[in-house]
Order: C-alpha cells, then structure tokens, then sequence
C-alpha cells in the first residue's frame, strides 16, 4: 500500500519515523513597508499577528501572521515564550521579513516569482463564496491580477498584495467541479 494519494514519478514510498513529527510553519516574503504590508493581511485577509521579533543588531523584523477564528484566540498564550513555542510549532503562519530602512529606498523592490525569470509563484487562501471575497477586495481597492471569470481557469482569482507578490482566492467546495476533467 503506498502512503501517498496520488502518484507521480520521483516519490518516496519510505515514510522516515523521524519526520513524523515535522510541520510545515511557514512561507516566508520580504516586504518593503511593515505598515503597509500587515495592514493589508490583517484587514484585506483577516490575518492576526502572532508574534512579532526585532533584531536590532541585524537591523530586521519578522512578522508572523495566521489565520485565526475569534473564538480561538484564547487558546493562544499572553506569555512572550510560549507564543514563541506556538508560533513556531503551528502549521501554515506568514513571515514577512522587512529590512530596516526598505520603506525610505525607492530602489527597494521585491520579485513577486512571476516576471521572469520565474519561480515562486504564489500563496494561497480558502474562502467561503469567492464572488462574496471579490466584491469585498473590489471595495477595499485590492488589486486584482485575475478575477473569478477572467482567463481560461474560471472559478479562481488572483490578488496583489502592496509588494506585488500574488494569493490566489478559491472556494475549496467548487473545487472539484472545476478541476474534475483534470482528475481521475
């Protein structure tokens, strides 16, 4: 029996006990203005900022944000070390990194991955009704690099964040439907 739901060539069917335990943390982007960047996560997306690490000798910040439910917030601790401990043991947080000084130079800018050459491309957010999520952005003047009924891949959009690196919005429930021909 494989331990994986797909197949593809190049996997591994070995499952080292040793990585039982890892998490996957966090997908870290380099920002230019913090006041800028987490305004936008944190009312465009709804994102919390968790736990927020200075490195004054460095001269850089780490910024760590998470989706989180009102109701779930108490079960995030009001002591400094134990944030740490979640922050770094949880599954799916946002670094944004910001080098002092990045908000004053004009010549500070960040490759999104997706002009050439290419390579990051995006992250991703579920939303509950995409066309809801849509009108919302539209209000809040988000720029949109794809909207749901734009391009050949109907049912997905594509927002800019201030440094211009893209999220894609999706409904998890049309999913299937929409990607069906492309399973089997």
């Amino acid at each position: 029996m494989t331990r994986h739901f797909e197949q593809a060539d190049g996997l591994c069917e070995q499952h080292d006990s040793a990585t039982h335990n890892f998490v996957f943390n966090q997908t870290m982007l380099r920002i230019k203005d913090p006041k800028r960047s987490l305004h936008f996560y944190t009312e465009v997306l709804g994102m919390t900022l968790v736990k927020r690490l200075d490195f004054e000798d460095m001269q850089f910040s780490l910024y760590f944000l998470t989706s989180i439910a009102p109701d779930q917030r108490e079960q995030w601790s009001e002591d400094a070390n134990e944030r740490i401990i979640q922050t770094f043991g949880r599954p799916a947080m946002l670094e944004l990194t910001h080098n002092w000084g990045d908000e004053q130079n004009e010549n500070v800018s960040y490759h999104n991955g997706n002009n050439e050459p290419k390579g990051f491309g995006h992250i991703g957010f579920a939303v509950p009704n995409i066309e809801q999520a849509c009108e919302r952005f539209e209000s809040l003047g988000v720029e949109f690099q794809k909207k749901p009924n734009d391009g050949s891949m109907k049912g997905i959009a594509f927002i800019k964040d201030p440094d211009g690196y893209w999220i894609e919005i999706f409904t998890p429930h049309d999913l299937p439907k929409m990607l069906g021909k492309h399973t089997e």
